[in-house]
């Protein structure tokens, strides 16, 4: 059975001791950065050998928003716009906005399902302030947390169309952080109230997605101590009751700066709160060994909703590529 964290790894090609490790340590899956991107052959021979060490098609995740989170570009991918692109057709026409946040997320499938990539940690619902730290900024689809969850609906619409699963993050909202959770712990200190009619709001309409991941964010309100990734409160008052998140829930990087303790300490604490998954990105081998020592095989509840998720994998539904990506193209260059 495999191990109830997903891992990163160091650059192109796996070396003798990444293939001895994931052989050994069996994660669940595997995500992608621009470290491990350089042409489409050399992407789909690393998707295969990942797979080929633990023996099934594991998930292989992405990161692949458009704007300022592309790991796929040119010259072999084209360039996505932010999310606030749709917002802004949406404003002016709600339906075209929708179509436009579909159809970029089906030609965003297309270039992945190609690579042999079946996940990607995309939509946001992070509903942005204007006090707010810019980490999530022109990625968000708007401010209002209805127009955010229809957008995110049909970028997640598109993405499974197109064969890819589709993440929901960064539960229950990055959007009030006023700091970066890659350099520092966040601290949101707006009341409950205010939070379930605003940030949380956006996720709830989109609970029935596969995948969700957490936020390294305080909420004191709930729980004064703990982000949500290793908050139990919070992921079991907030993520599972309130919004009626049933899907497999991952925690956000585990080596990000905003948590404290060792790396061991972090994965029990976030798998304890009621995490899924611990996920780990930078692909260093000695961290990874230490995430992979403290995870437990995948089993129980959250063995079912990872069951669950994968069964919600697809052939991708046809459509004209060229012709979607002409239309695209012209609405980005109007815009």
């Amino acid at each position: 059975m495999s191990r109830a964290f997903i891992t990163g790894v160091e650059g192109l090609m796996l070396n003798a001791n990444e293939r001895a490790f994931l052989r050994a340590a069996d994660p669940w899956g595997f995500i992608l950065f621009k470290r491990n991107i350089d042409t489409p052959e050399q992407v789909r021979v690393l998707v295969l050998e990942l797979r080929d060490m633990v023996g099934w098609k594991a998930p292989v995740l992405i990161d692949q928003e458009g704007g300022r989170v592309q790991r796929l570009g040119p010259p072999h991918w084209p360039k996505y716009p932010p999310g606030s692109f749709y917002g802004t057709i949406y404003d002016i026409n709600r339906s075209a906005g929708l179509a436009a946040a579909k159809g970029g997320a089906r030609l965003i499938a297309n270039d992945l399902a190609e690579l042999g990539i079946d996940v990607d940690c995309l939509p946001l619902a992070d509903v942005p302030v204007r006090e707010g730290d810019p980490i999530i900024g022109d990625r968000a689809y708007g401010t209002r947390p209805e127009k955010v969850a229809a957008i995110a609906g049909a970028v997640a619409e598109g993405l499974m169309q197109g064969g890819v699963l589709p993440v929901l993050k960064h539960m229950p909202g990055h959007g009030r952080a006023t700091a970066d959770s890659h350099l520092t712990l966040p601290v949101v200190d707006t009341d409950r109230a205010t939070l379930e009619s605003s940030d949380f709001a956006a996720f709830k309409p989109l609970a029935h997605l596969p995948l969700g991941m957490t936020a390294h964010v305080v909420f004191s309100a709930i729980d004064p101590l703990a982000p949500a990734t290793t908050s139990g409160t919070i992921v079991r008052e907030v993520i599972r009751q309130h919004l009626g998140f049933g899907g497999l829930l991952m925690s956000d990087d585990i080596s990000m700066n905003a948590l404290s303790g060792t790396l061991p300490e972090r994965s029990r604490a976030a798998l304890a709160a009621g995490c899924d998954l611990v996920l780990h990105c930078n692909g260093k081998l000695d961290e990874m060994r230490e995430v992979a020592a403290a995870t437990p095989t995948l089993e129980g509840d959250a063995a079912l909703r990872a069951a669950a998720a994968l069964r919600q994998r697809r052939t991708p539904v046809p459509f004209d590529v060229e012709a979607a990506r002409t239309e695209f193209t012209a609405m980005m260059a109007a815009a």
